[in-house]
């Protein structure tokens, strides 16, 4: 990816800052495609913290899904990533990642960080086309017991 990348977006697509308006469609979003889900009260917090992003993509006025992240030092910290379950696979993550990290560029950015689950090979998949690679692995990580990897992308050598 280059800084000077353009996101292409289908017609009636958008990709906008969570608003205190979007929470209950942003919490729905999150139940129905999450295994774990975050609380309302836990996105009404990352709307106060002041190194968290939320993104939200918006497909013909429906929200398709959201990205939350933390830039922090350079460092882009991907806290939580959905899609709506009837949306996945038409390019909406891809969009919203695209998006975090072109937007965390131009704030200096160095790295990117995530934790996937280690079954969720779609993720995995979409992770690696961006040049991310796994680096560790957290046991028993999600409250289920399942594992997740570590992911870390170098964003200064994916630009040379």
């Amino acid at each position: 990816m280059q800084n000077n990348h353009t996101i292409i977006f289908p017609e009636g697509d958008s990709i906008e800052p969570m608003q205190l308006a979007d929470l209950i469609a942003v919490h729905q979003l999150e139940c129905a495609s999450q295994q774990e889900p975050w609380s309302l009260q836990h996105f009404a917090d990352e709307l106060d913290n002041p190194v968290a992003t939320v993104i939200l993509y918006w497909h013909c006025g429906q929200l398709a899904g959201f990205l939350c992240s933390w830039l922090i030092a350079g460092e882009l910290q991907i806290q939580n990533l959905a899609t709506l379950p009837a949306l996945r696979r038409r390019g909406v993550a891809a969009r919203l990642l695209e998006h975090a990290i072109a937007r965390s560029r131009v704030a200096g950015l160095t790295s990117v960080w995530l934790e996937v689950r280690a079954s969720n090979a779609p993720a995995i998949a979409l992770y690696k086309r961006f040049g991310f690679s796994a680096c560790g692995k957290r046991c028993a990580y999600y409250p289920d017991g399942e594992d997740a990897l570590i992911m870390t992308f170098d964003a200064v050598r994916s630009e040379e």
